[in-house]
């Protein structure tokens, strides 16, 4: 299983893959010289620079390390292994994800700490836990827990099974009329007592997410996620206190991808014993062109850390169509590129034939998608100007939503030659 995710088979049955191409390792790809302006793979194509991955993958280790914080990167943005791989290398404590399947995954490509920052509870998922720590000696698996109802499914789980190994997790801390996770401070305090008495478990830290309603407007941001870490805080001062946690260290985990500056410093708590810091960040492996961009703008006014994360992912395609004045028909839709949190926005133009980028006019827009098509209007000489068979550039809003349509991606340098690839498993 190792060997077929980190270095699978590719071949002309996956989207973007040139036709005529013999089926490849992944790790060949890099060697066939291909070039996306050239017309060397068929379109549409997902794309990632090369060059702005790994600043994004330096940048955020260095944010975390700078404030003495760990980083447990969410795996679900891309389920990509290989991507884990950068992303542990680049000096991660470990992965998220947000399911057991994801986490196998990740096991497999080579993390040796999990977090799933979601509730377990189903006897499958628990036994599937159970087999990949005892077939990884040293492996951590640690979920978040927020009702004593779902305690007793995992407790009912461990009585029915011989010898079985305790679960670490994390006790969760939500808000009101938001997802999982306690609502207040007793109601987390009477779980962390069950949690703690419980056989099946072993209370490690809490957890929680504060980027549910994240604004990218300071004003309304940090008020919020300022109450959620303060009662974090007083769940973990409490839990210390009364002993309630196992083991030598504490885990504290918050940080999504949208204002984890906000929570980084609450992650830094004095205890009666060490406290391990983690933040989850997860999109900003590729960034984005649209709300994540916003979003980080919000955070480099805040740090004053400039331009900070680059947007790596895109998707390229041709000009299918001008049917009437105004309008051009691209050959992508909501099978190839998110559209969940906001329609793509064009970047470039390469007119056919040659290999020349040109700057995308500011009026240029994608008013809808289809599930193969989008509509690009624009009122300029430029948009005139498009033929048929023309490629455009199209930045995304969200990656993940974008990773989970391509089953392999490209990376590409600053001339987007192909130097290496990705392949994903969702």
């Amino acid at each position: 299983m190792f060997d077929t995710l980190l270095d699978p088979l590719i071949d002309a049955s996956h989207k973007g893959f040139p036709h005529a191409s013999a089926a490849l390792r992944l790790s060949q790809i890099g060697a066939q010289r291909w070039n996306v302006l050239r017309g060397d793979l068929p379109l549409p194509l997902a794309v990632i620079r090369q060059d702005r991955l790994q600043h994004n993958l330096a940048w955020m280790q260095q944010f975390a390390q700078s404030r003495g914080l760990g980083l447990a990167p969410h795996g679900k943005t891309s389920m990509s292994p290989q991507l884990f791989r950068r992303q542990l290398d680049a000096g991660a404590w470990g992965m998220t994800f947000a399911t057991v399947t994801q986490a196998r995954i990740g096991v497999a490509a080579g993390t040796r700490a999990c977090l799933i920052a979601n509730q377990v509870f189903a006897d499958g998922d628990l036994a599937a836990i159970d087999d990949l720590k005892r077939t990884h000696p040293g492996l951590r698996v640690i979920f978040w827990v927020d009702s004593v109802a779902q305690l007793m499914l995992i407790e009912g789980w461990h009585q029915r099974h011989p010898a079985p190994l305790a679960h670490e997790v994390l006790l969760e801390i939500g808000v009101p009329g938001g997802r999982t996770g306690c609502r207040t401070f007793d109601q987390a305090m009477n779980l962390a007592e069950w949690l703690h008495d419980s056989a099946a478990v072993r209370l490690v830290g809490v957890a929680c997410y504060e980027g549910l309603g994240a604004s990218g407007d300071t004003a309304k941001d940090a008020p919020t996620a300022n109450a959620l870490m303060a009662l974090v805080q007083n769940v973990a001062r409490a839990c210390d206190a009364q002993n309630l946690f196992h083991g030598e260290e504490v885990l504290l985990t918050a940080g999504g991808s949208a204002i984890f500056d906000l929570v980084a410093p609450a992650l830094k708590l004095e205890l009666s014993r060490p406290v391990t810091g983690l933040l989850r960040s997860g999109c900003y492996v590729t960034h984005d062109q649209g709300s994540y961009q916003r979003m980080m703008s919000a955070v480099s006014q805040r740090t004053g850390c400039g331009a900070a994360l680059e947007a790596a992912l895109e998707v390229w395609a041709y000009v299918q169509s001008c049917p009437e004045p105004g309008l051009a028909i691209l050959a992508v839709g909501k099978r190839d590129i998110s559209y969940d949190w906001a329609l793509p926005t064009p970047l470039h133009v390469n007119p056919r034939g040659t290999c020349e980028l040109q700057a995308a006019p500011a009026d240029w827009s994608i008013i809808q998608l289809n599930d193969q098509h989008a509509y690009l209007q624009g009122i300029g000489p430029e948009h005139a100007a498009l033929q048929v068979g023309d490629t455009v550039c199209l930045g995304i809003s969200h990656p993940c939503t974008t990773f989970d349509k391509w089953r392999w991606l490209p990376l590409v340098d600053g001339d987007y030659n192909v130097v290496d690839a990705v392949a994903t498993c969702f």
